[in-house]
């Protein structure tokens, strides 16, 4: 799948402890695009905050991001036994577009399919961008964040992997497949739906175990 990448920026962004939310995008970008976005069901009743859309070499929109919960901040190797990040309770849900392999806007070129495996390398990426090493110089921690990107692939690239169990969760009231790991750093798990859309999420803090997705009816109601 070839979309504009924040991983970069989100974790430059991440260097000095910010929070990665302060990265988060307008509504504007929500509403270009042209398939359904998701969050968590009504059942989820903390705050809902927008993150970032990503968009097709063509500048359509592909895929976006919503959180749920506390906004991250980064976790650290150093850090990752403290009470503070023992409190943090986060969930993030990735909407990534159905797309079948087609011909850019200006037809020069093909654009990639999207596949479940696009949305849980999007939301294993995303877990990386809120873990990171702070005890790191700068040289090491983009060899780092390059490291881990090309794991989160490679997991992602293989979901019927040991690294992998299912998982069944609501989505929109129906019980549907989810693939499901678990690291130190949290959970990533990876789903399609009927809306035309496949959905990945992420989170630490809270448990995957009782989440449900709905379709989110007005998204201009998140500006």
């Amino acid at each position: 799948m070839e979309t504009t990448s924040r991983v970069g920026a989100e974790a430059s962004d991440a260097e000095d402890g910010q929070q990665v939310p302060s990265d988060r995008r307008t509504v504007d970008g929500y509403l270009l695009a042209p398939f359904p976005w998701y969050g968590l069901d009504e059942a989820f009743t903390g705050p809902r905050w927008l993150m970032q859309v990503g968009t097709a070499a063509d500048g359509a929109v592909e895929h976006g991001s919503i959180g749920h919960g506390d906004e991250p901040s980064i976790r650290s190797e150093g850090t990752s036994g403290s009470a503070k990040d023992a409190k943090e309770r986060f969930a993030v849900v990735v909407t990534v577009a159905a797309n079948p392999v087609r011909r850019s806007a200006d037809g020069t070129g093909l654009l990639e399919a999207t596949s479940v495996s696009s949305a849980a390398w999007l939301a294993g990426v995303g877990l990386l961008s809120v873990t990171w090493p702070g005890q790191m110089d700068h040289t090491l921690r983009d060899d780092w964040v390059d490291q881990q990107t090309e794991a989160a692939w490679v997991l992602a690239d293989d979901l019927t992997g040991s690294d992998w169990s299912t998982l069944a969760l609501p989505v929109d009231g129906v019980p549907s497949t989810f693939h499901y790991r678990e690291s130190e750093f949290g959970w990533v798990l990876a789903g399609s739906t009927q809306q035309g859309v496949h959905l990945g999420a992420y989170g630490r803090g809270m448990s995957a175990y009782g989440l449900g997705f709905a379709l989110i009816k007005d998204i201009g109601a998140y500006a």
